[in-house]
């Protein structure tokens, strides 16, 4: 990666979804690196967690779906001094046939990974100005190449990178930076989470659709259970988000994870409707693997 700047002298940034996973990490690796971190939760026990990073990191109730919550932390933060750096991480993963996908899970999907995005993005952004700082989006690698049964996430996906790419445009006169972190499979509880949804929608699914996609959502299931064991480590994607926040000269997208490259490179070169295929053979490939 390019050259980043030195210490960052406890620059302010705030990591929505900081609970687990991703977020957990990046606040862990933010505060080893000079950072002063406010990390959003929804919970009581999430907060107590992450009191063990030390006094350079806050954690801060913050569901990116309550504006009162959005409201309170913009509030807070600046009244503390300000803000330079959000990363906005809150998300969830819903993985169904898009035939069979209640609206209401599609819509909640959006809820929190799209609309949840921009309103802490709106509500920030004054303070963002103010110091010329950053906003780290963490998309997915999904983001850029839907697969077959992840559609609503990798819907929300690519709305994320639209958003991203308009923002950082937008911006380009207040020196506010927008980069773009697209993982590939992480070693989180978000594919725990999916394949729990997954199995319920199965199970509450029309007969005749269950009949149809059976194989799928088992295989699916299967899929979703070995990246929660063998995606790369979340840390991998924190040093990500760290050089995006001090970079001289951040990237506008940043490809975590070897699987990640390789879907890129597919994208970029395999024809629609042959990749449609290999995407397939991909995740049964995957399934069938022994543990």
């Amino acid at each position: 990666m390019a050259s980043a700047s030195p210490n960052p002298a406890r620059r302010a940034v705030l990591i929505t979804g900081a609970s687990s996973g991703i977020g957990a990490a990046s606040a862990r690796v933010l505060v080893e690196r000079g950072f002063r971190v406010w990390a959003g939760v929804r919970s009581a026990d999430a907060a107590a967690r992450l009191h063990e990073l030390g006094e350079h990191c806050t954690p801060i109730v913050l569901d990116v779906t309550d504006a009162a919550q959005i409201a309170a932390a913009a509030t807070t933060i600046a009244s503390d001094g300000g803000l330079y750096g959000l990363v906005n991480n809150a998300g969830i993963a819903v993985g169904a046939p898009l035939e069979a996908i209640p609206l209401d899970a599609l819509r909640e999907q959006f809820e929190i990974n799209v609309f949840g995005a921009l309103a802490v993005t709106q509500a920030m952004l004054p303070l963002l100005r103010r110091t010329r700082g950053r906003i780290v989006m963490i998309s997915s690698v999904q983001g850029r190449l839907a697969a077959p049964f992840v559609g609503p996430y990798a819907a929300s996906k690519h709305a994320l990178e639209a958003l991203s790419d308009a923002l950082r445009a937008e911006l380009l006169p207040s020196g506010v930076d927008v980069a773009i972190v697209e993982p590939g499979a992480v070693k989180t509880p978000i594919w725990e989470r999916s394949a729990k949804f997954g199995s319920a929608l199965g199970d509450a699914m029309d007969p005749e659709l269950r009949a149809r996609y059976a194989d799928e959502i088992a295989m699916m299931l299967r899929v979703s259970e070995k990246f929660a064991a063998r995606g790369i480590a979340p840390e991998r994607v924190a040093d990500a988000i760290a050089h995006a926040l001090s970079a001289r000269k951040p990237r506008t997208r940043y490809v975590v994870g070897f699987d990640a490259k390789v879907r890129v490179a597919i994208g970029s070169i395999v024809p629609d409707r042959a990749r449609d295929r290999l995407l397939r053979a991909m995740l049964k490939r995957i399934a069938l693997r022994p543990d």
